[in-house]
């Protein structure tokens, strides 16, 4: 039997919604005990020095390039920036080459990943086959593998038939499919949102409400189908009607949004830096406030990474022709800590978006500091100011926009059931 105390923390609880000074004991990779009276003893005594202890971050939809493209992503590199950013799950996308459709590359993604990452890794396999959306996967196969959602990422698949058969079959089986919801013809070749600015810059540009009609089409399949699901990103004011809607009749709905659409607007994408190009675009400025806001109140229930690496090779090109995403592994505390700093959410209410909503979407019993939760942890400081540079991160792809940026909280140490991944 082993034991750690963790002792003069911030707990950071997810669950309570509270942020009080305590200890919290961890006993063979459980949490056995929290208060804040006096504390019991243990083999090991962690002295937090007063800093925040919180459940570790659950990512939904990163990207590690295996199989097909190690040289931008491995799940070695993954790992260890997961880790130095609080990161204990990682919920990977099936978006490589060759995409994650068949039970045998899911084995082989499941072998990698338990071999190499030092942090848990969770697959989800691809809703059709080759993602084109003509014919769905064999979910039931792909489940007895390990796979723990269903998407064809940011392809929307256009079929309606094909959709609802996938739907109706998930359905059966209890699965989590997680939608694209952009309306896939208005949204081809658009780089930025339809407004002055983007005309300003001479950019494709794509209205908001193609965001809103994916939704709204997504929310009738589920009507249809009675299906799981999960919206990967809202981004726009125009869509959370709908989601509020969806979820007041009780569909079984979530969504989410990337921590590059709450903290950077339309904007960012001035000087053509292909760091801020995204899918979806970046959006305005009412509607990134908008997006606070339904983090804020639950509405919008989860904020993840979108981990995206892409070499510079991608990168390095005109705006339109570059390739899409950012990392996002190592920044999304402190780029999500820009919202508690500015006073638009607590902690305790970050750490719902970022580690209690996912566990409990997926059904992981993390995410959470209760007695018997599994002891994925992190420490870390959330007013250490620091400049971000590019090239110190984990990751094998560099391309994040907050390359220069000033940011503040540091993570301090990533444990993984009571097991110590990263100290700083």
């Amino acid at each position: 039997m082993t034991e750690t105390l963790f002792t003069n923390a911030r707990l950071i609880d997810p669950v309570a919604l509270s942020d009080d000074t305590g200890w919290l004991l961890v006993r063979n990779g459980v949490i056995a005990s929290s208060g804040s009276g006096t504390p019991p003893k243990a083999d090991e005594v962690m002295d937090c020095h007063g800093k925040c202890l919180a459940p570790g971050i659950v990512d939904i939809g990163v990207k590690v390039s295996e199989p097909g493209e190690r040289h931008k992503e491995s799940f070695r590199s993954a790992g260890r920036a997961a880790a130095l950013g609080g990161v204990t799950t990682i919920v990977t996308r099936p978006d490589t080459d060759p995409p994650i459709d068949t039970p045998e590359v899911l084995e082989f993604v499941a072998r990698r990943a338990a071999e190499y990452s030092a942090v848990r890794v969770l697959p989800m396999a691809a809703l059709t086959k080759g993602r084109n959306g003509q014919e769905m996967t064999e979910i039931g196969f792909l489940m007895d593998a390990g796979a723990i959602a269903f998407t064809d990422c940011d392809r929307v698949v256009r079929d309606t038939k094909v959709y609802a058969r996938a739907l109706t079959y998930a359905r059966s089986l209890k699965a989590l499919v997680i939608g694209h919801v952009q309306e896939p013809i208005l949204s081809a070749g658009a780089v930025a949102t339809k407004g002055k600015f983007a005309s300003l810059r001479g950019l494709p540009d794509v209205s908001p409400m193609a965001e809103r009609m994916g939704l709204d089409r997504d929310i009738s399949m589920l009507e249809m189908t009675g299906a799981r699901y999960h919206a990967d990103q809202i981004t726009t004011a125009r869509a959370l009607p709908a989601l509020e809607r969806a979820k007041r009749n009780g569909l079984d709905i979530t969504a989410g949004i990337s921590i590059h659409h709450l903290t950077l607007n339309e904007f960012d994408v001035a000087d053509y830096r292909t760091f801020f190009k995204m899918t979806p675009p970046l959006r305005s400025e009412d509607d990134r406030l908008a997006v606070v806001e339904a983090v804020e109140s639950g509405l919008i229930d989860i904020i993840c990474s979108m981990h995206t690496p892409q070499d510079e090779e991608s990168k390095r090109l005109p705006f339109e022709e570059a390739a899409s995403g950012a990392v996002g592994l190592e920044t999304l505390l402190p780029a999500a800590l820009r919202l508690y700093h500015e006073g638009q959410i607590s902690l305790p209410k970050l750490f719902r978006a970022l580690s209690l909503n996912p566990s409990k979407r997926l059904g992981l019993k993390s995410g959470r500091l209760l007695e018997d939760a599994p002891a994925d942890l992190v420490l870390f400081d959330p007013d250490a100011p620091f400049v971000l540079d590019r090239i110190s991160l984990q990751s094998k792809s560099k391309n994040t926009p907050f390359d220069g940026a000033r940011l503040q909280g540091k993570v301090l140490g990533t444990w993984i059931a009571g097991k110590p991944v990263y100290r700083s």
